[in-house]
């Protein structure tokens, strides 16, 4: 594992012996790693780790112990610049639609900014992804891939610099979890991706593989995924 100065890549993210303690055990354990890879994959069996590496660098979850840097920022001092930059997407979607309507719901996203912008803005985003017919539909009877498309959206929207996405297709069928995929890997800002779909971590550019809440390999993608199925057989 290689480090990472926090100021010498714009959008590198660099965590410095990180510990995460909670719920009376140890969740991550002395996480030192530094990335700067476009599209970043987080493997590994339930329990390990992965959800609450993915956290720390949003600032949902603070460490205990140890450093957490994103795009050169602190991720514990400057917590409202961080938020601004980032935007996170849950497993769930019903846990981050908070609006009735997709409409309003991506309207929310935009609050603070003037009526006309968010309006226009609002419009083109449910024109990209399909959802115009939808736009003041009840979100509750969304199919489930429209709902994790409008919670996508509603990051999208605020045009973050770092997208991070929590097994975002763990609850979608085959097609619809291919294509929420392809839209978070296409995306220009950089992507961590969380996720128990190995083919899925192997288009990714690099791959973070945790146990036992340890790094046990961190490289380019199909090099670690394939660490991770030989570990699995």
């Amino acid at each position: 594992m290689r480090g990472l100065r926090p100021d010498t890549a714009h959008r590198g993210i660099a965590l410095d012996g990180v510990t995460v303690l909670g719920g009376g055990h140890r969740i991550l354990s002395n996480v030192s790693v530094g990335l700067d890879a476009a599209r970043i994959a987080v493997i590994g069996a339930n329990g390990s780790g992965k959800s609450t590496f993915a956290r720390l660098l949003d600032g949902l979850v603070e460490p205990t112990s140890g450093s957490v840097h994103v795009h050169g920022l602190d991720v514990r001092r400057h917590r409202t610049e961080i938020r601004r930059r980032v935007g996170f997407v849950f497993t769930d979607p019903q846990a981050q639609i908070l609006m009735p309507t997709p409409a309003e719901d991506l309207a929310f996203s935009l609050r603070g900014l003037p009526r006309d912008e968010v309006r226009a803005r609002v419009a083109e985003t449910l024109a990209r992804y399909g959802l115009t017919d939808r736009a003041d539909a009840p979100a509750s009877a969304l199919s489930g891939g429209q709902k994790q498309l409008l919670a996508i959206a509603s990051v999208l929207i605020t045009d973050p610099s770092l997208i991070i996405a929590d097994e975002p297709t763990t609850l979608l069928d085959l097609r619809n979890a291919r294509r929420i995929g392809d839209l978070l890997l296409s995306q220009a800002a950089q992507v961590v991706l969380v996720t128990h779909d190995l083919e899925l971590a192997a288009r990714c550019d690099a791959a973070l593989l945790f146990d036992g809440g340890e790094i046990a390999a961190v490289g380019e993608a199909d090099d670690v995924v394939s660490h991770y199925r030989r570990r699995c057989e």
